[in-house]
């Protein structure tokens, strides 16, 4: 542990005191919890902790926003299965990490967000302190758990009661209040030593039911026209190996959500990714791995679905069972253990998805892919969605390790669609919630976690909400490739204004030049506007393993109102 001394003269006691204080007992306590990287932005009173934490081995991520390193964070723990780290300061930092610390609770990814706070003895009677909220009670209705550090001697308790909250069960998000007294309060270092908490088998295996397993295979074993679907918890749960050996065995067909592809290569001839609304339509029984019958599926309803579907749900956690259609065969435990009992329990041929139903899939994805082919080898003039990501496609295929990060309205829903994965857990996008703004801190945190390439795939829209983390990428020297999709607008650029001279509500500029941004902090800038200067730039700023931007100048016409989600906003009547 790294001390502060106090002389002889100063204990007049003839023998010279060991002592800490609260943030060396952080540091301490995260490092023996094997934390290696904290994402953050400094201030008051948590400075010294991140200067503790670099001078002690872990490294230590600094962002120009708190939302954005809480985006961070909340993707390494997604990434890693641990819990990623996220530091910030007091009130309006805390309320800004707290965005972040809600989206990960809502996508289910393990993260802490540690704060500094004033004076609670302040705070409490609402006398005006520097900063001063209630951090405890603000956090709590947005986090999977909040907890308060009130003593020194508590630090090592509150650290690894975050940490495995964080991470066991269904992860999320949890929030540790540690006022500035307690940061600042000089201990006994060995009684401090011994406060602290090394967190054993972080996330316990949680097995099913032989009889639940037993269940699933049966309604499986009697579908005409059986469907698997991977969510991004299918991704988290590592279980890789499992899942593609049971869906091989099985031969069933399988619909990944955007997180999860790349379980399976996209290209598998079990995928049905081309032909989702058939198989959504016309499923007789489905099998949920890690994903839930919430908006992005329909919560299960016709007409999307079948409405005679039945349903088999693994999740590890019982209340999401029945949250919107009837569950009938719940398989509780975590997916890996799940999967291996169903190989284990499953005899061979017992399970088949029937010819008929394959070729039916078949037929509908070869279609579809037909179609979308004949967007994608199009070659408008300008530049549009499609054309432009069929360049990043290709380049792509040719660096099937690079990760890639997307967001957007059009920018998002194009690129799942079109942007093949081949490697579990290489994408990352807006999630459940849907945010915008999870981009920078997404493509940083995946850069830094694996030191692997990045791609991300912006709108220019939702490039600006973190925009600014330009700099962050630039001054870690990071692998990071950002490509700005611009047509000049919020979904697309020709929006009017015909009663002033402002522009119109979803019209931003189309002559920004974003490649000037990064080449202001010392990264490589490109703008391009055809289809070849676009697979030119991506390769050699992908060759040059350092931070890069491509505005990629696209049609202002091209793009959707809200994207995919056109039906969400609600129709009024104009007004005359």
């Amino acid at each position: 542990m790294t001390t502060l001394y106090t002389s002889e003269s100063e204990t007049g006691s003839g023998s010279e005191a060991v002592l800490t204080d609260g943030h060396h007992l952080v540091v301490e306590a995260l490092k023996l919890n094997d934390v290696r990287t904290i994402y953050g932005v400094v201030g008051i009173p948590i400075t010294d902790v991140a200067r503790v934490a670099q001078a002690e081995g872990i490294r230590y991520i600094g962002f120009r926003h708190e939302s954005d390193a809480g985006h961070a964070a909340a993707a390494a723990g997604f990434l890693t299965k641990k819990p990623g780290i996220c530091l910030t300061v007091s009130a309006p930092g805390f309320l800004n990490g707290l965005v972040a610390l809600a989206n990960a609770t809502t996508n289910c990814f393990p993260m802490v967000q540690i704060s500094g706070s004033s004076e609670r003895h302040i705070v409490d009677l609402q006398r005006g302190d520097y900063e001063e909220l209630d951090q405890l009670a603000a956090a709590k209705p947005f986090a999977k758990a909040a907890y308060r550090v009130n003593r020194v001697e508590d630090i090592g308790r509150g650290i690894a009661r975050a940490i495995r909250t964080a991470a066991s069960g269904r992860p999320g998000g949890v929030y540790l209040d540690i006022p500035a007294a307690v940061l600042g309060e000089v201990v006994d270092a060995a009684a401090g030593d011994a406060s602290l908490r090394r967190v054993v088998d972080i996330a316990p295996r949680q097995l099913p039911a032989p009889e639940a397993v037993d269940r699933a295979i049966e309604l499986l074993a009697n579908a005409q026209r059986p469907l698997v679907v991977l969510g991004k918890g299918a991704a988290y749960a590592q279980a890789d190996n499992q899942i593609q050996a049971f869906i091989e065995a099985t031969g069933l067909p399988y619909l990944p959500m955007s997180m999860a592809k790349g379980l399976l290569p996209d290209g598998h001839p079990q995928s049905v990714a081309a032909a989702r609304s058939l198989a959504l339509r016309s499923a007789d029984v489905v099998m949920l791995v890690g994903a839930r019958l919430n908006w992005l599926l329909g919560h299960g309803e016709a007409p999307q679905w079948n409405p005679d579907a039945k349903f088999i749900q693994v999740d590890i956690e019982p209340s999401e069972l029945d949250s919107n259609q009837p569950i009938a065969a719940p398989l509780v435990g975590d997916i890996g253990s799940v999967m291996e009992a169903l190989i284990e329990r499953t005899q061979p041929g017992r399970i088949v998805a029937p010819a008929p139903w394959r070729h039916e899939l078949a037929q509908r994805s070869a279609q579809n892919v037909a179609k979308m082919n004949q967007r994608l080898d199009a070659d408008p003039q300008p530049m549009r969605f499609y054309s432009a990501l069929r360049a990043i496609r290709d380049v792509l295929r040719e660096h099937p390790d690079s990760y890639v990060v997307n967001e957007g309205a059009n920018a998002l829903d194009f690129a799942r669609n079109v942007i093949d994965m081949s490697v579990p857990r290489h994408r990352l996008d807006s999630g459940t919630w849907g945010v915008m703004g999870i981009g920078m801190g997404y493509a940083i945190a995946a850069a830094v976690e694996s030191g692997a390439p990045v791609v991300a795939i912006e709108g220019d829209s939702a490039f600006g909400f973190s925009g600014m983390e330009l700099e962050t990428i630039c001054r870690y020297r990071l692998p990071v490739v950002v490509i700005i999709l611009n047509n000049g607008g919020v979904y697309k650029g020709d929006g009017i204004n015909t009663v002033s001279t402002d522009p119109s509500p979803t019209t931003l500029m189309l002559s920004a030049r974003h490649d000037r941004l990064i080449e202001a902090f010392g990264g490589k800038g490109y703008q391009v506007t055809t289809p070849a200067q676009l697979t030119i730039a991506l390769t050699s700023a992908l060759m040059s393993g350092g931070p890069a931007l491509i505005d990629c100048v696209i049609d202002p016409t091209d793009g959707t109102e809200s994207g995919h989600l056109t039906h969400l906003n609600p129709i009024g009547v104009e007004k005359k």
